[in-house]
C-alpha cells in the first residue's frame, strides 16, 4: 500500500498502518522530521521547492531527486506500506505517488494511473517538473507528463487529504 499525506498527518499513519518506508518532499525553509519507527535508511529526504520551472531564489526539483526517488522506490518490497509526504500532500507527494504507480506498473497506461490518482485524492495536483524527470528515467516518452496534463489541476484545498493507493 501507498499512503500519501500532508505532513502534519505523518506520524499518525506510520503508527495506524506500520509504515516501513517514508518519502518526506519538503522545501528548505521546512525542517525534515524523523518519525518514531522509520530507521534512517528507510526515510528518504528530498529537499526543494513546490515549483514546475525554475525561478530565481527558488531551488527547483531535479534529475538527480527523481533518479534519487526512483531508486528508493526500487528498494521497496512492497511488504510493508510506503507513505510518501509533502507540506501539504497536494503536488510534490501525488506526483511521488505517480512515479511510484508508473514505475511498479510498467505495463500499465499512464492515463488510467493518473486518472485512479484523480479518483483518490480530488485535489492531487502533481508537480509536472518531477512528473517530467520520473518520466525521462522511466522511459515513458512524455506520456507521464502527458496523462498528469490531462487530469488537470486538482480542486482547490489548503492541505490534501490522506489517501491510500495500491501498488
Amino acid at each position: 500500500m501507498i499512503i500519501v499525506c500532508p505532513l502534519s498527518a505523518v506520524q499518525r499513519l506510520v503508527d495506524d498502518h506500520r509504515v516501513g518506508r517514508v518519502v518526506s518532499l519538503l522545501g528548505p525553509e521546512t525542517p525534515h522530521r524523523t518519525f518514531t519507527g522509520i530507521v534512517a535508511d528507510r526515510h528518504l529526504k528530498l529537499t526543494f521547492h513546490d515549483i514546475v520551472e525554475p525561478v530565481d531564489g527558488f531551488t527547483a526539483p531535479r534529475a538527480e531527486d527523481a533518479e534519487t526517488l526512483v531508486s528508493f522506490l526500487k528498494d521497496w518490497d512492497r511488504v510493508d506500506p510506503l507513505l510518501i509526504h509533502c507540506w501539504a500532500g497536494i503536488s510534490r507527494s501525488t506526483a511521488a505517488a505517480f512515479t511510484a504507480l508508473c514505475m511498479l506498473r510498467p505495463d500499465v497506461e499512464e492515463e488510467r494511473i493518473a486518472r485512479e490518482l484523480r479518483r483518490a485524492s480530488p485535489s492531487a495536483t502533481p508537480n509536472r517538473l518531477i512528473v517530467s524527470h520520473a518520466d525521462r528515467i522511466l522511459g515513458r516518452e512524455g506520456r507521464m507528463v502527458a496523462a498528469i496534463d490531462r487530469i488537470g489541476r486538482g480542486a482547490d484545498a489548503f492541505e490534501g487529504v490522506p489517501f491510500t493507493l495500491k501498488p
